[in-house]
């Protein structure tokens, strides 16, 4: 089972997250409709190893290059075979480890806001990610809007590479899909090898602002300063992914015949594990804070 739900309400919204699993957001609801995509059959995610809803990857977002990485002086090297690690199409890593493998604490709550953390030092996700550290994580949902602020407090051992991020899927109710209208701001685009990792190039992008259409995006991009407002709009409504502090990277995933677009804060470019290329370390006793906005409004 997904365990134990913990709800959240104000004003016309309504969320809902599993701190027993990987503290996962599994519903945003505006008038009893829902906001968020892949969750109808989280119990199928969850034996797959397949993101869904709102979930946090870490100890990486998206992939790495292969099972090897040496990051703050530590060399690594991951067992293929373990079930605390999902492999893409390629054979690769990615994601992190899966979401429903991660048990979080409850420290707090109330109706509109809940806090969870989770102590990073099981042997087994020391030997995936053997930086000892402290996650937590506060989800505080207002009438217009759910923050997600998560902190990441290295330990005394050494400092803690940082390069998680979130994946949340997003979609407009009664409307299809080339009916959304997609605004993307000006940033930077990572070339992306045939394995989807940065090259180390990076071009000029000049935004997006209309239909998604058949548009397919599944592309990494560095902010510029300002940039971090996404939007979809269309149905009556519109929803605002903003990013609010720490996160310098984004990865926009809008496959072709799905209903969802994935805008996903990152705080490293993808693999930057392998490559060390935007990675930020965190030093003993050192916090680092990233936090992002899901805004869902209406508009006419």
């Amino acid at each position: 089972m997904t365990g134990p739900v913990v709800s959240l309400e104000a004003g016309d919204l309504t969320a809902a997250f599993l701190p027993g699993r990987g503290m996962l957001g599994s519903s945003l609801r505006h008038r009893g409709e829902e906001i968020l995509r892949r969750v109808d059959d989280l119990e199928g995610a969850a034996a797959k190893g397949s993101t869904a809803g709102i979930p946090l990857l870490h100890p990486w977002a998206n992939r790495l290059s292969g099972p090897r990485y040496r990051a703050a002086g530590r060399e690594v090297v991951l067992d293929l075979r373990s079930p605390l690690l999902h492999l893409d199409e390629h054979g690769l890593p990615i994601h992190g480890i899966p979401w429903a493998r991660l048990a979080w604490e409850v420290i707090g709550s109330a109706p509109d806001r809940l806090t969870a953390r989770l102590d990073w030092r099981r042997p087994d996700l020391l030997a995936v990610f053997p930086f000892p550290h402290l996650l937590r994580m506060e989800a505080a949902l207002r009438s217009d809007g759910l923050t997600i602020r998560t902190t990441l407090t290295g330990g005394g051992e050494g400092p803690v590479p940082v390069s998680f991020g979130f994946h949340p899927y997003v979609g407009l109710p009664g409307l299809p899909r080339a009916d959304w209208r997609l605004t993307l701001p000006t940033m930077r685009r990572l070339d992306l090898d045939g394995d989807g990792i940065p090259t180390g190039v990076e071009k000029p992008f000049a935004g997006f602002d209309g239909p998604l259409g058949d548009a397919v995006f599944d592309d990494g991009f560095a902010l510029l300063p300002g940039a971090t407002v996404f939007t979809l709009v269309g149905g009556g409504r519109r929803v605002t992914v903003r990013f609010l502090s720490g996160y310098s990277f984004a990865q926009v995933f809008a496959p072709t015949g799905k209903e969802f677009v994935a805008i996903e804060p990152m705080t490293a470019p993808t693999s930057a594990l392998t490559t060390g290329r935007g990675l930020r370390l965190a030093g003993p006793g050192e916090s680092v804070v990233a936090a992002f906005r899901i805004l869902v409004e209406d508009a006419t």
